[in-house]
């Protein structure tokens, strides 16, 4: 339910059940769960103290030992509530600071009222399109008529705790880190620039995402910028820098928007460009009749799946002698770029799938555009960017590692490639 995937990222549905009035089987994994849960439970405990049973006070009487119960609560789940008794530990051993060292079970934390599951079925709603005044409707049928602590109040309360996450996010270190790949992108949605009075043009979120050593691919940096100008991109690009990235980047990936790459040579200038074909294709389609769209489209597909720069080069002449004469302008929007759509056949040939688009960003955020579309387009600056940092901080979990992210140690020494192979290889 309320599932969407894509080539790069999937984002699961939370699971929780729906209830009816009439369904007997509810009431019946509820008390089995309840069952279970309490088992759980007291095994914890049980292992806990039998794990300290050999240490006693001068008196012989051990230190850790059980003592009754705490106070019933009950606990929302997928199944509906379900009331819990959870065992006391007294444990009168004192750490280094001589503060009482405290039992905490990893099963059922201190004050939890809701399961993981339900933490996420929250923002995992409102994220998806349903608006803070439906959330009584959308969580009576996923949940029962009693759900306490789930109103639209708390959606509001979260959005609070969410801005001030990626306040926190957007200004924390990155000493240390690296990235030997980046992805670059300009996001529009169609939410103010300001507050009231302001531009109602549509907003431009600047994403810059990124590949570690070990191949995992990390959101970098969400900023709003004035369109994609060179301005709005360096001050990204020298904010990420001063907060400790200084490593360049190998290679940057991103669409034509020339203010990324003017940004990029300033700040970064030994990274080598790549240009998106994802993008390009579009670009150059678009110039195109209608009629002619489906076999420019496969030519170009055989220019960047070709094995070798030499048959890339050869299919790329090939579409320029047979659009030259009539669509010049097509020709133009493809050869303008021709060096630096070409750049990856300098890297190994297993990253060429990650390295010929901008798909792990435009992927990412087809499912934000969906959001701002059925609100439409409501929302100030900082909803939206709190909503695009949310969003990819759930699609990220989901992200692939590079293929061959063995040879990225190959590619940071500076390793030379042709062909995506290594030149020294025999």
């Amino acid at each position: 339910m309320f599932q969407r995937t894509t080539d790069d990222v999937s984002f699961p549905a939370p699971t929780v059940c729906l209830h009816s009035p009439h369904d007997p089987l509810t009431p019946i994994l509820r008390a089995g769960a309840q069952r279970l849960l309490a088992q759980a439970i007291e095994g914890e405990v049980a292992t806990y103290i039998e794990g300290h049973a050999h240490l006693r006070d001068a008196g012989g009487h051990r230190l850790v030992v059980r003592n009754g119960h705490k106070d019933e609560r009950e606990i929302q789940t997928g199944i509906g509530p379900i009331a819990v008794r959870q065992p006391r530990v007294n444990d009168q051993r004192v750490d280094e600071n001589g503060q009482r060292i405290r039992f905490a079970s990893a099963i059922l934390p201190p004050y939890l009222r809701k399961t993981k599951s339900l933490e996420e079925l929250i923002p995992w709603l409102y994220l998806k399109g349903i608006s803070t005044g439906d959330f009584s409707e959308a969580l009576a049928a996923l949940l029962g008529p009693e759900a306490p602590g789930l109103s639209a109040s708390t959606v509001v309360r979260l959005k609070e705790v969410w801005e001030q996450e990626y306040q926190a996010w957007s200004k924390r270190s990155l000493a240390g880190r690296r990235y030997v790949y980046v992805w670059a992108d300009g996001v529009y949605f169609n939410v103010r620039l300001g507050g009231d009075g302001e531009s109602q043009n549509r907003q431009c979120i600047l994403v810059l995402m990124g590949a570690t050593p070990d191949g995992k691919k990390e959101l970098i940096a969400v900023q709003d910028g004035y369109r994609e100008s060179e301005q709005s991109w360096s001050e990204l690009l020298l904010d990420v820098k001063s907060r400790g990235l200084t490593e360049a980047p190998k290679l940057a990936v991103g669409d034509g928007a020339l203010g990324f790459w003017a940004a990029l040579r300033k700040v970064f200038g030994e990274t080598r460009e790549q240009r998106c074909w994802v993008h390009k294709t579009a670009n150059v389609l678009n110039d195109l009749p209608k009629g002619k769209q489906g076999k420019a489209k496969k030519m170009l597909h055989d220019v960047w799946m070709a094995e070798t720069q030499a048959e890339a080069l050869k299919a790329l002449d090939l579409f320029v002698e047979m659009f030259q004469a009539k669509y010049p302008k097509a020709v133009e929007c493809l050869t303008k770029d021709r060096d630096v759509l070409l750049t990856f056949y300098d890297f190994p040939a297993e990253h060429w799938a990650h390295l010929r688009t901008t798909n792990p960003i435009e992927s990412t955020f087809a499912t934000v555009r969906l959001r701002t579309y059925r609100t439409k387009g409501c929302g100030s600056r900082i909803a939206c960017l709190t909503m695009v940092f949310k969003l990819t901080q759930s699609a990220e979990q989901h992200w692939r590692t590079l293929n061959g992210s063995k040879l990225l140690e190959d590619v940071i020494r500076g390793i030379q490639f042709a062909d995506g192979l290594r030149k020294d290889a025999a």
